[in-house]
């Protein structure tokens, strides 16, 4: 494997993947004004760089457009934006709902009115054909919408869906949570943010009103960006996959040195589970895998994935989950580089705590999914069991997972839980959603997004837990003798094939696509550098 540097430094800390709080896109915009810039110039930046992306789409202006106005800077973006559009020669209108309390905005709106842009009277008709350009708040926004702007928003998704753009930040969504504020929101064919990409843009309750997501460069110097902590949250997009790194594994290794891996998965209720976790594992090319499974699948099992040696056959409760306790205790866990605990295991009255002692002294890496997880938090330790494991962990849970687990963590939004859950636990977190969320005890945190919302179907979980924990061995077994960095990689690869799935999006079929993607990636690496 390359240094963990390498791996923490993927993908670049640019403006293009970092993923940025309101309060500090406030902060940056101060720096640069504090240093010179005025804010005429930045105004004129902004408002002028989202003018160009849209007179490069006439298909969107051809029917007119009108700018719906805020009060503060938000809202001068739209005046410079309708000022720009209707110098080009779009039919444009303008729209003030609420009277205007920056100067800098006063100055645009009479500017435009002396240039003949009509002002509409009345509230706009949300039937209309023209594209609404929405400018109302932007960034930072904490209070509600008033009642008769939110019901307009509204009826004009009703009447006209995909026909507004919203500047920034759609109007009525919290910037950092990506929470609809009371009194509704804009829904927005595309938002165009500046600057940087606002974390509540991209969070999964914030995907129906922000659309697309479009990034519109504005030229923030480097040394801002600097500025910025180490561990500032990035997004990872599908282009990233031409810089991802790789472990590197000698050309010379056997399958024993290439990452060896137990499931412990499945019972008598959760069949499916454990052959989808293990196609996972198979799908990321570690060399040997082991398998404890329930006794009713090992015959299928072997048919299906003959490749793989039966650990154990083990019992169900007569409520129909998996029994592991009592083998646990009597079987050597440390002969492998990663287990995987957890997919279809069902529920059980085994005691978690006292029976998952020999989990918690394994020195390899440990990933719990789904009922582990779920046992662990039927237990009074609940997250604290994590504390005292003796090699790294990673858990993979979905957001009710995750609520049962660390109920003190509920409600925050997605990478701050997933940052408190591994800082408080010392596991590096998976928070599964559509923009699936992977932080470590550092606080490096890794969000992706353009993601495949059709690949939300049962089982997709359990290859990503079988998938990363190969993935994992393999870098327990790499040159490096390191794990650091692959979870974030496996989220995003795991995303990418429910993308480029062309036979089916159920878990079994992106499995295989998976598999494709990773030979394609060894093939690579193994060429170019090793």
């Amino acid at each position: 494997m390359k240094t963990n540097e390498t791996f923490l430094d993927w993908p670049k800390s640019d403006a293009e993947h970092l993923l940025i709080k309101a309060e500090q896109m406030m902060s940056l915009e101060q720096q640069i004004i504090a240093n010179g810039l005025p804010v005429e110039s930045l105004m004129e930046k902004v408002g002028g760089a989202m003018a160009n992306w849209l007179l490069k789409r006439d298909e969107l202006l051809q029917k007119g457009v009108i700018v719906l106005i805020g009060p503060g800077h938000n809202g001068g973006d739209g005046l410079v934006v309708a000022r720009e559009l209707h110098l080009a020669g779009v039919n444009v209108q303008v729209w003030c709902p609420l009277k205007i309390c920056k100067p800098l905005t006063s100055a645009h709106w009479s500017y435009i009115n002396w240039l003949g842009v009509k002002e509409i009277s009345g509230s706009p008709d949300p039937k209309a054909s023209s594209l609404w350009i929405e400018a109302l708040f932007g960034l930072g926004q904490t209070r509600a919408l008033p009642e008769p702007i939110g019901e307009l928003l509204k009826e004009r998704q009703k009447h006209q869906p995909d026909r507004l753009i919203s500047l920034d930040v759609p109007a009525g969504i919290c910037s950092d949570t990506g929470r609809e504020l009371p009194g509704g929101a804009a829904f927005a064919e595309s938002t165009l943010t500046a600057g940087l990409i606002k974390q509540g843009l991209v969070q999964d309750q914030a995907i129906k009103h922000v659309g697309n997501l479009i990034r519109i460069e504005i030229g923030l110097p480097k040394i801002v960006l600097k500025a910025l902590a180490k561990e500032q949250p990035k997004i990872i997009y599908p282009e990233d996959l031409s810089s991802i790194p790789w472990p590197q594994i000698p050309t010379s290794s056997t399958k024993y040195q290439r990452g060896k891996v137990l499931v412990i998965a499945g019972s008598r209720q959760y069949r499916g589970a454990a052959y989808l976790a293990i196609q996972g594992v198979l799908s990321s090319g570690a060399g040997n895998i082991q398998a404890a499974i329930p006794e009713i699948i090992c015959n299928p099992l072997c048919q299906k994935a003959p490749e793989v040696v039966i650990a154990a056959e083990l019992e169900s409760s007569s409520s129909g989950g998996l029994l592991i306790n009592n083998w646990l205790a009597n079987f050597d866990l440390n002969k492998f580089d990663a287990i995987l605990i957890g997919p279809g295991l069902g529920k059980s009255n085994e005691p978690w705590s006292e029976g998952t002692k020999p989990l918690q002294s394994f020195s390899g890496l440990l990933v719990i999914d789904a009922d582990g997880l779920n046992r662990m938090a039927t237990t009074t330790e609940k997250w604290n069991w994590l504390k005292n494991r003796t090699g790294p962990t990673w858990i993979t849970p979905h957001r009710k997972e995750f609520d049962r687990l660390f109920p003190n963590l509920q409600g925050l939004p997605a990478p701050e839980a997933a940052i408190q859950a591994s800082r408080i636990s010392g596991a590096e977190v998976l928070l599964k959603g559509a923009h699936s969320v992977v932080s470590d005890p550092s606080g490096a945190t890794w969000q992706v997004i353009k993601t495949a919302p059709w690949s939300a179907r049962s089982g997709l979980g359990d290859v990503l837990a079988g998938y990363a924990t190969g993935l994992g061995a393999i870098g327990k077994a790499s040159s490096n003798n390191s794990e650091k960095g692959i979870l974030p990689i496996s989220m995003f690869l795991h995303a990418q094939a429910a993308r480029n799935s062309k036979t089916g999006s159920k878990a079994s079929s992106i499995a295989s696509v998976l598999g494709e993607i990773t030979i394609a990636l060894q093939s690579r690496h193994v060429f170019i550098g090793t």
